[in-house]
């Protein structure tokens, strides 16, 4: 994507470019503490339960809330709630069943608990998947960022992704997990506030104000929450409940299911939890996290709405070749200089916070350690320390090619909820066999993960051929009960009580 004249200034610039300096200052400052893989990881588990919650909400919504929340409140309505309501409902579980068994295991990943439960097998498989899922998923976000400062600077997406994942490499490499958190800090009050700032532009461009903009909105009907759907026993209702996930309790269910495992079964997310000491304080962490994330939805699900009322207001005003463009489009052509610079910093910093210190923990504590280990190497610490900066390197180039690849798909909010969708099932199937369960053995495990995952690969693939009325938003659910099903069968019982009693 090219533009003939980038419409930022170089006031919008500056702000960029402080905050920017800001987040490499902190790597710095963080680097001297970065003496052992454990300060490097976990931030030596001394990160503020508050500081967390924000590092693990401004992972959790990145640039895809900020770009494609809008756009799709534009395009459609705020039907994307409902799937909070099971989001909301699959953290209180995470925080009462996941997380005690994580500190129980003094996790430094959550796959060594897999290890601990069924064995090194187990663990090596469910890191594959995570990388899988991960490095799919953040290259669809980093690209969504990267898409909308192209549009704003007139550049090609390229260069703004050598330029992301340079930034994120400096302070993630140098400062380790405490950086990752503090920078994310950053982040989310950013986005939050100019997101806030968004609104009260939007609604000084509305007849009407805040008010004309809900009234225009729920006059188009983009505010639109709930959809119960056909009526029980219709002819349409079966397949409509299998292929349209905005049906209410459609939603909550994949909400529920797919949230268990974006958030219990990821350790990109898992990784900011395991940053506060005690198993207490990570639990109340999480709980804090519902308040938050469902503050950023509604901040970004009402910019979409005010979107939808300013150019129903507006019918002369250009609207952008790709509606997933709607909002950095806007910010482009109608906000003043410093306002522009705000929402164009809330993008970029949001699509900088990438899996690139959880990618390089995963690797060096549940492949290569264990590996090594096992035939007969001791391991200085130190060493492991410069391997986890080579990896953030390493994964940062991989990064990058995969979000220039995923800048040629359409419709972004949803392709990362796909690509998850193959394989999230197969970790919260192991997850909830370890959990609930004295089955499974890592052989069965492996291979019922297997099988899942490339169940739901063709199950996707139909789907999207038209030729099977299946929603995307199913997957997850197949995904996690035949990796249970299948783990639980095929392995002996054993004696003793699941770790979750």
């Amino acid at each position: 994507m090219m533009n003939v004249v980038p419409l930022v200034s170089l006031a919008d610039f500056s702000v960029l470019a402080v905050l920017l300096v800001f987040m490499v200052g902190v790597g710095f400052y963080f680097r001297r503490r970065q003496t052992s893989t454990a300060e490097f990881f976990l931030g030596g588990r001394k990160v503020p339960g508050w500081a967390a919650a924000l590092s693990f909400v401004a992972t959790e919504v990145s640039a895809v809330t900020i770009i494609s929340v809008p756009a799709t409140a534009y395009r459609e309505n705020w039907e994307y709630l409902q799937f909070f309501i099971g989001s909301a409902a699959a953290r209180i579980v995470i925080a009462t069943l996941f997380i005690p068994a994580f500190y129980k295991f003094n996790c430094t990943t959550i796959y060594q608990f897999l290890a601990a439960r069924f064995g090194w097998g187990t663990q090596v498989a469910a890191s594959f998947f995570f990388f899988l899922t991960r490095l799919l998923g953040s290259g669809v976000r980093l690209m969504a960022a990267c898409l909308a400062l192209s549009v704003l600077l007139g550049w090609n997406i390229l260069p703004v992704i050598l330029i992301f994942i340079v930034v994120g490499m400096l302070y993630m490499g140098l400062g380790g997990m405490r950086a990752v958190v503090w920078t994310n800090v950053l982040q989310a009050v950013v986005f939050m506030a100019g997101g806030i700032a968004a609104i009260v532009f939007l609604a000084g461009r509305i007849e009407g104000g805040i008010g004309g903009l809900f009234h225009s909105a729920q006059a188009g009907g983009h505010l639109t929450v709930f959809d119960g759907g056909p009526v029980l026993g219709s002819s349409q209702f079966i397949s409509t409940f299998f292929k349209n996930p905005n049906i209410l309790w459609v939603a909550i269910l994949n909400g529920f299911f797919g949230s268990m495992a974006a958030f219990g079964t990821d350790q990109d997310l898992m990784q900011r939890l395991l940053t506060v000491e005690t198993r207490r304080e990570s639990q109340r962490t999480m709980v804090a996290t519902i308040v938050l994330s469902l503050g950023v939805l509604l901040i970004y699900l009402t910019v979409g709405a005010g979107l939808f009322s300013f150019y129903a207001g507006h019918p002369a005003a250009i609207l952008p070749n790709k509606v997933d463009a709607i909002f950095p489009h806007f910010i482009g052509h109608e906000m003043p200089t410093l306002l522009k610079g705000l929402l164009l910093s809330a993008i970029v910093l949001a699509g900088i916070d990438s899996p690139l210190a959880s990618l390089a923990t995963s690797f060096v504590t549940d492949v290569y350690r264990p590996l090594v280990t096992r035939a007969g190497d001791l391991l200085e610490d130190r060493r492991l320390l410069s391997l986890s900066r080579i990896c953030v390197v390493g994964f940062g180039v991989l990064l990058a090619l995969l979000a220039w690849g995923f800048s040629f798909f359409e419709n972004i909010l949803w392709l990362a909820f796909k690509i998850g969708g193959v394989t999230f099932g197969s970790l919260l199937g192991v997850f909830l066999l370890g959990l609930l369960t004295k089955r499974g053995q890592s052989n069965t495990n492996i291979l019922a993960m297997i099988v899942s995952a490339v169940l739901n690969l063709g199950l996707l693939i139909l789907s999207e051929k038209g030729i099977l009325p299946l929603g995307w938003s199913w997957l997850v659910i197949f995904g996690t009960a035949v990796t249970f099903a299948l783990g639980y069968s095929l392995s002996p019982q054993k004696k003793g009580e699941p770790v979750a009693s």
